[in-house]
């Protein structure tokens, strides 16, 4: 089962997410919170796996209250569940620790998919967030990555899994984790999440 506990400042909204994370048979909620502090107290009391987080609320907003589970809690893995989609909002959630970006306008199947994939340990980006991000033209500074390097890391910012990946690209799983550790190195990252929002910021991706 995967613990989620879910942190909304609308009342009518956090039921909502409620009654649909509930209809999951590998879902459980384990908490509701109604602000930001809540949601940092409650997920150090609850230990769940993941905080389905609002980024906008009262008080201690969501990039905060990421920052603050992370800082005390590595191991649980915070999702943005949100209407904001701006750049800036995108990066500072995931600088703050955040391992999941996804909109409350989405369909209901692409919420609970991004909540099992980040649950696996991987990166969930609603695909319109992805799409933006990937398409963004910058002028790359830093390091570069090889091509292949790149193409791997754009398919993981989009949620794929190395499987996944190894798929569309007609790689091995091996090949893809090869590649995807010397883009980690290059980027002076050690994991998925750091290395996509990395990229994004150097304008690779």
């Amino acid at each position: 089962m995967i613990r989620v506990l879910v942190a909304d400042d609308h009342p009518v909204v956090r039921s909502g997410i409620v009654a649909l994370l509930s209809a999951a048979a590998d879902i459980e909620v384990v908490g509701e919170a109604a602000h930001g502090l809540a949601a940092v107290a409650f997920a150090i009391e609850l230990e769940p796996d993941i905080v389905l987080m609002d980024l906008r609320m009262p008080g201690v907003d969501g990039d905060e209250a990421t920052a603050r589970i992370q800082a005390v809690c590595p191991d649980i893995r915070v999702v943005i569940l949100t209407t904001y989609e701006s750049d800036a909002s995108i990066l500072s959630a995931i600088e703050a620790g955040a391992s999941g970006y996804l909109l409350k306008a989405a369909p209901q199947d692409e919420i609970l998919a991004g909540i099992r994939s980040v649950a696996r340990g991987e990166v969930a980006l609603a695909p319109s967030i992805a799409a933006m991000l990937v398409n963004r033209v910058k002028t790359p500074v830093g390091p570069t990555l090889s091509a292949r390097e790149t193409e791997v890391l754009a398919l993981v910012a989009q949620g794929n899994s190395n499987a996944s990946v190894a798929k569309k690209l007609s790689l091995s799983e091996a090949t893809v984790k090869t590649h995807l550790l010397h883009a980690f190195e290059k980027l002076g990252v050690g994991d998925r999440t750091r290395a996509v929002t990395r990229a994004m910021e150097l304008g690779i991706l």
